[in-house]
């Protein structure tokens, strides 16, 4: 299961559910949900809805306001880490939740398994902008805290480290040179920024200042 992309996970959820369904009864106490055959269908040949780890540093450098965060974790490892402007609602509270339907919502877990039950979960109970964070908290780690470069990289990728270096530290990373780039970097062996100095560093070049509140 852990070799398996995203889409094939999801599909694997989906039979479970309609599994679940079929010989268990409701699995979520009564509260009838459903999901449309076709839209299930899209999602197998691998059209669901995703967020780039990219984006979503972007979108927060950019002081973007208009999208709900929730980070599917349990609270002890949210409060070890978590991305900023994230919220922390577990995957069993999420069935008993009451954000607007009309939210634009990105969900987000270590990998993304949790993740796409609560997606699944979410379409199903009629919430319609739904996003799933592409590589969860791991890939966040990987190309936002702890990017690599490789040694043999090209003028061009040098070039776009230099971004992406810049975007690292604005969240409190830790960029380095050196070995092969295509390799996932250790993560769990890197010291993980601290929570209350994820964005204490200025904003890349180009990224609008954050506006104050209040009079």
């Amino acid at each position: 299961m852990k070799n398996l992309t995203l889409n094939k996970k999801l599909a694997f959820i989906a039979i479970g559910l309609a599994f679940i369904g079929l010989f268990l009864g409701n699995p979520y106490k009564g509260n009838l949900v459903s999901m449309n055959t076709t839209e299930l269908g899209m999602i197998v040949e691998g059209k669901v809805d995703h967020v780039s780890v990219q984006d979503l540093a972007d979108w927060i450098i950019q002081t973007k306001m208009d999208f709900k965060l929730i980070d599917l974790r349990t609270e002890q490892e949210y409060n070890e880490y978590h991305i900023p402007n994230s919220e922390n609602i577990t995957l069993t509270a999420l069935e008993k939740t009451n954000i607007p339907k009309t939210e634009k919502i990105v969900l987000y877990s270590e990998g993304g398994i949790h993740s796409a039950q609560a997606w699944m979960l979410l379409k199903a109970k009629g919430y319609k902008g739904v996003y799933i964070l592409f590589g969860g908290l791991e890939d966040w780690k990987d190309q936002i805290l702890f990017p690599k470069l490789s040694e043999t990289a090209t003028p061009e990728q040098i070039a776009k480290f230099e971004k992406t270096k810049e975007v690292s530290k604005f969240f409190g990373g830790t960029p380095s040179v050196g070995g092969t780039a295509d390799v996932k970097t250790e993560t769990p062996k890197m010291e993980m920024p601290k929570l209350d100095n994820q964005s204490g560093n200025k904003a890349p070049d180009g990224a609008p200042k954050k506006k104050k509140e209040g009079c």
